[in-house]
């Protein structure tokens, strides 16, 4: 079966319950495509519906995909444009995939050019079709202006 991504995992992978690599790449470039096209629905697909999904230790995690939609809709379609993004996998064992990210992308409400650098801890389960989806994201981030 095949993510929509390009990438296919092989039955024997689904079943185990355990993420591969493949997989997580194939869910990271969905998350590239929907960010750098600024695109909340394709964002809050990626996610399990009572997907838990922090940004920052220091406020509660964002809870459902209504949650997570919403956060993308103000701080992400409308808000930046020129977006890109890259990712580097570091590990994925069980059910858990670490990654290190990157992005650019220029704010609307004032020009200003930004980079984040940044880590994504991300804990999956399936979907009903055997396609992994995040049930819990954790970020830390840096952010700097260019």
């Amino acid at each position: 079966m095949g993510f929509g991504w390009g990438i296919a995992v092989d039955a024997a992978d689904r079943n185990t319950g355990q993420l591969t690599e493949a997989a997580f790449q194939a869910w990271l470039e969905g998350y590239k495509a929907a960010w750098e096209n600024g695109d909340p629905d394709a964002v809050t697909a990626l996610f399990a519906g009572d997907a838990a999904y922090r940004e920052t230790p220091f406020r509660p995690a964002m809870q459902g995909r209504d949650e997570i939609r919403d956060y993308w809709r103000a701080g992400a379609q409308d808000a930046q444009r020129e977006v890109s993004f890259g990712y580097e996998i570091w590990a994925v064992s069980g059910a858990v995939g670490i990654c290190r990210w990157w992005a650019r992308f220029q704010r609307v409400k004032d020009g200003e050019r930004v980079e984040l650098d940044g880590v994504f801890r991300c804990v999956f389960g399936e979907s009903g079709e055997g396609v992994p989806l995040c049930r819990s994201l954790e970020e830390w981030w840096h952010r700097r202006t260019l």
